[in-house]
């Protein structure tokens, strides 16, 4: 009996001896991470006279390795966008859906429809021209050839509200502050809605205009092309701009011959008449006539509805969302869950929702300053430790490795997978083992999520850095940031 309880305190005693060795080396190795990021600090200038809020946790715990005026409120950028997926994929749900329906009032005989044609918008940030064109060969099966009525759009789905609360006016004409519409259109497969892309090549010959393509091609914008074409070694200079409240796009400046595609994207006036414009185009492609105006209004009750088109699901449009950084999907997000839950598609009741969602993930909403879903303002501020708090409590729901897929991984070439983190930390030793989310503003950089170490533990982290003269230099400073937590 003796012997037995000598045989169990000597595997009590041992098994304390290496919970000891265990939190012996996770401090060892937390007061190394703590000099390393300190020494990086100290000797940057890109620091002097700026704020930085770190926060570093295990990944497997929670437990706080180290951190930097993790409390303090500072402006997140586009960190603000973990919140928003996290939220919309708890609310929404990774399947969910934005429909776009096609609605009739009146009888079809003879191939007529002796009505009006209404196209209602619920949202879809990723329509584009070829699903316009699908729609009206759609619309030709249900034997429709032409339309005595009007074209009618409905974006009624969300309030007519069409920029977050604190948007610069100077980022009015860009396509990451585009105006947010339930009836809108994409350009490309990168899905910027609202914005249409200018794409300028030099002219062969000196002093001729440069050649513009607009995609989607469309009559809905006018080009004013003022550049010139200069010689092979003089200087690119290009400014493309949209007047205010017109949809004239003026190009100005100069383009050396053999420069490669000048490409811009630039958000338009008005994206539900966008919408429609390019709606009617496809119609006309499939020999469908209207004869009435295109106009705005709601589809009224007794109309039927004839076509539903559906989006991707929401756990493969945060691809382009995340990845990408979309400025606009996220504050459609935002009105969507205010919709959903709320029965009002606004920034105000998505934002209501937004920060009970955060409640649940364990965060503090008294800490923090929301005022849309992208960071695109400068009034938001959440602290460095709410943002790695989330990043732990996510790792639990059902949908995590759908938000995971979502962030960019350093150093991957390929667009949707490296993302906004391709160009950076290509390195051996740290490619591929980032997946985090890049912020940007002027004077702000930020970048939060996960990394794998060199023995393959996963760290939690958050760096936002503030007041910065280059925000580029931050950008390179939060690199060698994560180097020090990858190379553990």
């Amino acid at each position: 009996m003796l012997i037995r309880f000598h045989f169990s305190f000597l595997i009590l005693f041992s098994a304390i001896n290496y919970i000891d060795q265990d939190r012996v080396i996770a401090e060892s190795k937390s007061v190394v991470i703590e000099s390393q990021i300190k020494e990086l600090m100290s000797n940057s200038l890109t620091m002097q006279g700026a704020i930085a809020g770190i926060s570093i946790r295990s990944a497997a715990d929670g437990k706080m390795i180290y951190e930097y005026n993790g409390d303090v409120r500072l402006r997140p950028a586009s960190n603000m966008k973990l919140l928003t997926a996290a939220a919309a994929l708890k609310v929404l749900g990774e399947d969910y859906t934005f429909p776009t329906e096609i609605h009739i009032d009146g009888p079809v005989k003879k191939k007529t429809l002796a009505g009006n044609l209404y196209i209602k918008g619920k949202g879809d940030p990723t329509l584009t021209k070829e699903d316009f064109d699908n729609l009206a060969k759609e619309i030709r099966k249900h034997g429709i050839t032409k339309i005595k009525g009007n074209l009618i759009g409905d974006d009624s789905h969300f309030d007519d509200v069409r920029y977050p609360l604190d948007l610069p006016w100077s980022d009015e004409t860009t396509y990451y502050g585009a105006q947010i519409s339930a009836l809108t259109a994409a350009p490309t497969t990168d899905y910027d809605s609202g914005s249409v892309e200018v794409i300028m090549t030099p002219s062969s010959k000196e002093g001729e205009k440069p050649k513009v393509k607009i995609t989607p091609e469309t009559s809905y914008v006018k080009i004013v092309n003022h550049a010139v074409t200069v010689g092979e070694n003089e200087k690119k200079d290009i400014t493309i701009k949209r007047k205010h409240a017109k949809n004239t796009i003026t190009i100005e400046g100069t383009v050396p011959i053999k420069t490669k595609a000048v490409k811009e994207w630039v958000g338009v006036w008005e994206p539900t008449r966008y919408a429609l414009a390019l709606f009617k185009q496809s119609l006309a492609e499939q020999g469908i006539k209207v004869s009435g105006k295109i106009k705005t209004g709601k589809v009224p009750d007794n109309a039927t509805l004839i076509i539903t088109h559906k989006s991707m699901p929401l756990s493969e449009l945060l691809v382009p969302f995340m990845k990408l950084s979309n400025n606009v999907h996220a504050e459609v997000f935002v009105k969507e869950m205010g919709k959903v839950v709320l029965g009002e598609g606004s920034w105000e009741k998505g934002l209501e929702v937004l920060e009970s969602e955060m409640v649940k993930f364990g965060l503090n909403p008294k800490t923090m300053v929301i005022r849309d879903g992208s960071g695109v303002s400068h009034v938001d501020l959440i602290p460095a430790n709410e943002i790695s708090k989330l990043l732990l409590a996510v790792q639990k729901e059902t949908w995590f490795s759908s938000y995971l897929n979502s962030l960019p991984v350093s150093g991957v070439p390929e667009k949707m997978a490296g993302g906004s983190l391709r160009y950076r930390m290509k390195t051996a030793d740290v490619r591929g083992r980032v997946k985090a989310k890049t912020g940007t503003l002027s004077t702000v950089s930020s970048l939060s999520g996960y990394v794998t170490t060199k023995n393959g533990q996963i760290l939690i982290f958050s760096i936002i850095l503030n007041n910065l003269m280059d925000e580029d230099k931050g950008k390179k400073l939060e690199d060698e940031f994560v180097k020090i937590l990858a190379n553990q």
